[in-house]
């Protein structure tokens, strides 16, 4: 049975965390709907003493963000969009148009149609995350998304180069200098200075995440990727120093980033708890891993692999880092993760800047029903449908008048009947069941 030597704050306290932020990013939505760019200059002035006539930054700011950069800085960007861009390739190429005759005369098809425009949201108020102009930017232009537009926030008061830097270098047709809650609702209710796009996509922060969930319906999402999240699967082939840095890797990130160690060593999970607290002691972002390991670290011993995986699919982690002595194990039996990391010799922190697949990854237990992001996410599957003959349009008319009926639909059933007359010579009367 599964035994927590640390646990997480309650529930009930982040319900209480989840409600203020759905309110204050309600009001904030509802003022930019009502007051536009004036509401957007307000908010970035509030949240990012930001201000600027224009959020669009010029292609000579663009040009002076890239000069700022080592000829090693943009080597290094390239290389890892280089590998974005060949696994997203590799992704398209996967999905088919297809079409098919199912009966004599019957075609059916889908196609794969990009949407026409997206938003692409590029977290960077605490770090210059330029690895998520890499993940949505690059994918979407595989993808054939028409117009792409960014937003970024200021870093220590400007631009920051190297995220203008990968918008760029990606092929973003806009980039806006504009964070938080005003930039993707900006970018999904428009304003006079900003077009509205079609599609939110990008990671964020609570209020970020809790703003695209409020947009969904008005405008397309990826997913709902909050504060990141990360959970180490491991037992005694591995040590407390490899589990601990892979813990506080990602706690980093935020004060609320959950951080979780599930083992079947109980001897391992309490090496990995005294490497933490001598980690903080030296790590230079340690006041927020710390913090984050305070409130949402979590520390579970299990007496076997299969208790392990039911743990996991329980807890259905954005990131999952599986260091045992069978890592396809968990491969082949795990159902709810954004995205595995197997072996010690990878770690999530390759796929978050470098690997190839996409950081953009399921948070607060979305991984039941979704994965992340990806080309097919930026693609509309469409269907269509052609009767080639006369037997055939009456065949299926005949089927579809008398369920239709079934269901008391007579006027689907006479689109059915006027076929059945016309290409099958019956003389069904008007409404009524085919025999």
């Amino acid at each position: 049975m599964a035994k927590h030597l640390k646990r997480s704050r309650d529930a009930v306290q982040r319900a209480e965390d989840d409600t203020k932020v759905r309110a204050t990013v309600e009001g904030i939505l509802g003022d930019i709907e009502k007051r536009g760019d004036a509401a957007v200059r307000d908010l970035s002035i509030k949240f990012d003493q930001w201000d600027r006539k224009d959020y669009r930054l010029t292609d000579a700011e663009i040009k002076d963000c890239m000069s700022q950069l080592s000829a090693r800085n943009i080597d290094d960007i390239k290389f890892a969009q280089a590998q974005v861009r060949n696994f997203a390739e590799h992704q398209r190429a996967s999905m088919k148009d297809i079409e098919v005759e199912t009966l004599p005369g019957v075609v059916l098809g889908h196609k794969n149609i990009p949407v026409n425009s997206v938003g692409c949201y590029v977290p960077g108020g605490k770090y210059p995350l330029l690895a998520s102009a890499h993940m949505s930017v690059i994918t979407a232009k595989v993808a054939g998304v028409g117009r792409i537009v960014t937003c970024a926030p200021p870093f220590q008061g400007k631009a920051a180069p190297a995220i203008v830097a990968a918008q760029h270098l990606a092929g973003a047709d806009v980039i806006y200098c504009l964070g938080g809650i005003q930039a993707v609702g900006a970018m999904a209710i428009g304003t006079e200075s900003i077009a509205a796009v079609d599609m939110l996509v990008g990671p964020g922060n609570a209020y970020v995440a809790e703003a695209k969930r409020q947009l969904y319906g008005r405008v397309g999402i990826d997913l709902f990727a909050g504060p990141t999240e990360t959970l180490v699967i491991a037992d005694d082939t591995v040590d407390g120093e490899i589990c601990a840095t892979d813990l506080l890797g990602q706690a980093e990130h935020g004060p609320n980033s959950p951080a979780i160690l599930l083992t079947t060593s109980e001897k391992l999970a309490r090496e990995t708890m005294a490497e933490i607290e001598r980690l903080l002691k030296i790590l230079p972002t340690a006041a927020v891993a710390a913090k984050a390991w305070e409130d949402y670290g979590e520390v579970i011993v299990c007496d076997s692999d299969e208790e392990m995986v039911e743990e996991a699919d329980r807890i259905a982690s954005e990131h999952v880092q599986v260091m045992t002595r069978d890592p396809d194990y968990f491969l082949k039996n795990m159902t709810n993760y954004g995205a595995l990391f197997l072996g010690p010799r990878t770690n999530v922190a390759f796929g978050d800047k470098v690997i190839g697949t996409n950081h953009t990854l399921p948070t607060n237990k979305a991984a039941r029903y979704t994965g992340g992001l990806w080309v097919g996410k930026f693609l509309k599957t469409v269907t269509y449908q052609r009767v080639l003959t006369d037997e055939a349009s009456a065949l299926i008319g005949e089927y579809c008048s008398r369920l239709c009926m079934l269901e008391g639909f007579a006027g689907h059933a006479e689109q059915a009947n006027v076929r059945v007359r016309r290409y099958g010579g019956r003389n069904i009367a008007y409404a009524s069941a085919a025999e």
